[in-house]
């Protein structure tokens, strides 16, 4: 997967709110996913979760939705990335080439951590 145009550009205002907008529409009959993820990102943003935190619970709150989830790349910091893998596997990559697997598939219950 190519995650090269994603880390070479800033993330601009009309690419986030069209990403916000698409998770909106997506649950637009679960608005509590799209609470949450504002959510999600606040905390990211005030430093309460750190980068490999906000990664973990955006994969498993959008689990199964993997352009959401790649999506999601044009938000994280350079160095680090997620793909999913044709075994239904989500890799997060850290800078330092730190990997993490994760299955992909919906949470039984909604992410709180």
């Amino acid at each position: 997967m190519d995650t090269s145009s994603a880390q070479n550009r800033p993330l601009n205002i009309i690419d986030a709110l069209h990403y916000l907008d698409t998770v909106k529409t997506r649950f637009h009959d679960r608005p509590e996913v799209y609470n949450r993820f504002i959510d999600i990102m606040k905390d990211f943003k005030s430093d309460m979760i750190d980068t490999q935190g906000v990664t973990e619970r955006v994969l498993c709150l959008f689990a199964a939705h993997n352009d959401l989830i790649l999506g999601f790349n044009a938000f994280l910091p350079v160095g680090w990335f997620t793909e999913t893998g044709l075994d239904g596997t989500i890799t997060i990559h850290s800078p330092d080439g730190t990997t993490r697997v994760f299955p992909n598939r919906a949470p039984s219950l909604p992410y709180d951590a």
